[in-house]
């Protein structure tokens, strides 16, 4: 699966963030598997991750981050920074084609194997083939009061999924609200 073969979105309003995945894995033009599973929890529920790339690659950083998310007192920031770091600088972490989105309650983040890590500043991130229709979609839609995060995130994958062909309509979307 390369990296611009799917579509995750995280939108971020009031006080809960919604982050959204489509189904498909497709491997050049051809539709391997229409149900998969591209969002993962970590710390019991308090922080969702979700990938774009390789799987095997994404599975690798989960474990890497849930790793830093100990060793840094589940403090997101931090252990996205070190994750990072790692990432852009050992040998082995090198050479993975992934992107991911995390969130928690307060935080959300974009990291890629560069050494990014870039919160957005209007509380939507997005990735993957569809992440430019998701995030447009998204930003369009975040003004209007009776949509929460969620509704928003629910349209914003569905718009993408119609324009995208890496991306599908089997949504899975997971919702944090903070207290």
């Amino acid at each position: 699966m390369s990296l611009h073969g799917t579509t995750i979105l995280s939108v971020r309003k009031d006080k809960a963030v919604a982050i959204a995945a489509d189904g498909q894995v497709s491997l050049g033009n051809t539709v391997f598997k229409s149900t998969a599973k591209k969002l993962r929890s970590i710390a019991d529920g308090k922080i969702y991750a979700g990938f774009a790339g390789s799987t095997a690659d994404a599975l690798t950083l989960y474990e890497r981050l849930e790793g830093k998310l100990e060793k840094y007192n589940f403090s997101l920031t931090r252990a996205c920074v070190e994750l990072a770091k790692d990432w852009r600088t050992d040998k082995y972490l090198r050479k993975l084609e992934a992107m991911m989105i995390i969130v928690d309650a307060t935080t959300s983040l974009i990291l890629s194997g560069t050494g990014d890590v870039i919160e957005p500043e209007d509380g939507i991130a997005a990735i993957g083939s569809g992440g430019a229709y998701a995030k447009s979609a998204a930003k369009a839609l975040l003004d209007v009061e009776q949509y929460n995060a969620e509704q928003i995130a629910k349209k914003a994958m569905n718009i993408a999924a119609d324009i995208c062909v890496y991306s599908n309509h089997n949504i899975i979307i997971e919702t944090i609200n903070s207290k």
